[in-house]
């Protein structure tokens, strides 16, 4: 760490206000805090709020994380990591750029969106659309809004569904079949074409033909899909984690899941050749992922208690319906930002609702 402090330390200078280096302070401000401690010292009470809070909510949601990733990997080979490299130059740069404009500094946020961003695309797919892509989502799903804390939508979302609308082809195109064995694509060399790309059919598109993969290999994660929404089991376990250490709200995640399941078992009695078997749709596609992850951000969800609970409920049950009767195969990217565009009117009928509940009990 010693040396870590006197590097830092040793760049300060060329960076203060008056240097040659002045308007690019956010971008050192963004080093300093993700090495070490800044030295903050509140110079009057509440003394109760520590500087590392952003850092260790970022710190955690990756850690949580790291199954799915370390999954993806393992089914489909080390393009991955090519995969996020491209997001966080891509899209941190616009972070920067941003953060130089407005001489704010840059925010931690985008360690998360922009880790999670790779996960939620086909792994085969064209690294230059993966830069479109985040670019797209970082710019318009949360820099237009203000940054970090002030966006509507969840960024990683916008660019996914930038993508699907953009460039459907290669978005069909572009999976990658998952290896099995002992050490999966890990033996496999990295390359910056996806030489191994193909336009089989995902579970979900399979479904709609009548063939129900089986549920093991969707619980593993040996099936055709997003690089890291396959796994229904490193997901879970993420997930959970993510409950336990009081970052995602285990009441979004029980609605989205618990409505979605509901709904699909009435459904599944009433018009059996349309909407598949419960299991089947609740380990496939992304609707794990997205409740664990991406619906439970503090930021374009809900904030009060009932609120979460409306919002899940929202969320579960439009991925069903646009999953079954829309010519989308999956619901869960559209059903979030939806449910993100609801967010603020629900806890705006949520607190009315309480504030006159209050005042009848007063």
């Amino acid at each position: 760490m010693k040396i870590i402090d006197k590097f830092i330390d040793k760049l300060a200078p060329m960076f203060a206000p008056g240097a040659k280096l002045s308007r690019l302070y956010p971008l050192y401000r963004a080093m300093d805090t993700f090495l070490r401690e800044p030295g903050i010292r509140p110079e009057a009470s509440p003394l109760g709020r520590d500087p590392m809070d952003v850092k260790r909510y970022m710190s955690l949601v990756i850690v949580a994380l790291a199954p799915a990733f370390l999954a993806s990997l393992y089914f489909f080979g080390w393009r991955i990591l090519l995969m996020l490299a491209v997001s966080y130059v891509a899209g941190g740069s616009v972070e920067v750029l941003f953060a130089v404009i407005r001489k704010e500094e840059v925010n931690e946020g985008f360690l998360v969106t922009g880790f999670i961003f790779p996960l939620i695309l086909p792994p085969g797919l064209p690294l230059w659309t993966v830069a479109i892509g985040v670019v797209f989502g970082v710019l318009i799903g949360k820099e237009i809004f203000g940054g970090t804390g002030r966006n509507l939508f969840n960024p990683a979302l916008v660019g996914r569904i930038f993508l699907a609308l953009g460039y459907p082809a290669l978005m069909t195109a572009s999976w990658i079949e998952p290896l099995g064995g002992p050490w999966g694509r890990l033996v496999s060399g990295i390359s910056l074409r996806a030489v191994d790309a193909v336009s089989s059919a995902t579970p979900l598109v399979a479904a709609k033909g009548g063939v129900l993969a089986v549920p093991l290999d969707l619980f593993l994660g040996r099936i055709t899909g997003s690089a890291g929404e396959t796994s229904a089991a490193a997901i879970i376990l993420g997930g959970l984690f993510l409950i336990i250490v009081g970052v995602a709200n285990w009441r979004t995640v029980v609605s989205i899941v618990g409505s979605f399941a509901l709904l699909n078992a009435l459904l599944r009695l009433a018009v059996p050749e349309t909407v598949a078997p419960v299991l089947f749709n609740l380990l496939s596609g992304g609707l794990l992922f997205g409740a664990f992850f991406m619906a439970t951000d503090p930021v374009s969800g809900p904030v009060t208690k009932s609120g979460k609970w409306t919002y899940g409920i929202l969320i579960g049950i439009m991925t069903l319906l646009i999953r079954s009767f829309s010519g989308f195969v999956e619901g869960v990217m559209f059903a979030i930002l939806f449910g993100n565009i609801c967010a603020p009117l629900i806890d705006e009928v949520v607190i009315r609702v309480s504030m006159r509940r209050y005042v009848r009990e007063s």
